[in-house]
């Protein structure tokens, strides 16, 4: 009888350490992003701080730098005012900047781009469901789109200006 007990729950056991493990595995180290280089850009419709709807298919013929991020994120804090500086520099040469916030309350994020005076479009994604269908983990993250609507390049972390100005240069199109 004492056996059988140990097998049953010698068998128990394992069977939810397996179940963690895996847990934690698809948590943490599986690769569940949807947006890759190749692929064609999810569209999305959201509406900007300013109530203009910004549909990322409209915006086809330029390149489109889309960033994943939320005030609570500190890289996503420190590349914001070198996003808008490029901004500037790039705007006219058919390059967009779309800020997608992580679903956070609108007057956050309306003191938060009034105190860097960001020009950018930026858009709060509640619910989450645009961060969701590009498989985004973690903040920040950045999707470079061609003036075709094809994902150029995913890159996830701190962007410095000298990276975010090779990706303008990477997306700028081509007339």
């Amino acid at each position: 009888m004492k056996t059988k007990r140990l097998i049953m729950r010698t068998s128990i056991l394992l069977v939810m350490a397996v179940a963690i493990g895996y847990t934690f595995y698809y948590n943490f180290f599986a690769d569940k992003s949807v947006a890759r280089a190749g692929n064609e850009a999810v569209n999305f419709a959201l509406e900007d701080l300013d109530g203009e709807m910004i549909v990322l298919d409209e915006l086809k013929g330029k390149g489109v730098f889309i960033n994943f991020w939320g005030t609570f994120c500190p890289p996503c804090v420190r590349e914001m005012p070198i996003m808008e500086e490029l901004y500037q520099e790039y705007q006219d040469q058919g390059i967009e900047i779309v800020a997608v916030n992580a679903s956070e309350p609108p007057l956050t994020v309306e003191r938060f781009a009034s105190r860097l005076d960001l020009t950018f479009p930026i858009v709060i994604d509640n619910g989450r469901n645009v961060i969701d269908a590009y498989g985004i983990r973690p903040l920040p993250t950045t999707v470079l789109v061609d003036e075709e609507g094809t994902i150029v390049r995913v890159f996830s972390g701190l962007l410095t200006e000298e990276i975010i100005r090779e990706f303008m240069e990477e997306i700028k199109p081509s007339s």
